[in-house]
C-alpha cells in the first residue's frame, strides 16, 4: 500500500510539473528599448559566493601551513 501511495505521489508531481512547464515562455518578445541589462541581484549573489569560497580556501590554506 505504501508503494502505491509513493508511486501515486510521483505521478501527480510529474504531471503537475509538466503542466507548469507548458506555461513557461523561454524567449521574451522583441525589446523596443535598449537591451543592455544592469547588474541584477543574481550577479551580486554569484560574486559574493565566489568571495566566500576564496575566503574559505584561503583560511584552510593558512591553517595547514
Amino acid at each position: 500500500m505504501r508503494r502505491v501511495l509513493y508511486f501515486g505521489r510521483k505521478i501527480i508531481l510529474c504531471l503537475a510539473l509538466c503542466v507548469l512547464v507548458l506555461n513557461v515562455n523561454a524567449q521574451p518578445g522583441n525589446p523596443s528599448t535598449d537591451p543592455d541589462v544592469p547588474i541584477s541581484g543574481i550577479e551580486i549573489l554569484l560574486a559574493m559566493g565566489g568571495l566566500m569560497g576564496l575566503r574559505k580556501w584561503y583560511v584552510s590554506r593558512k591553517k595547514s601551513n
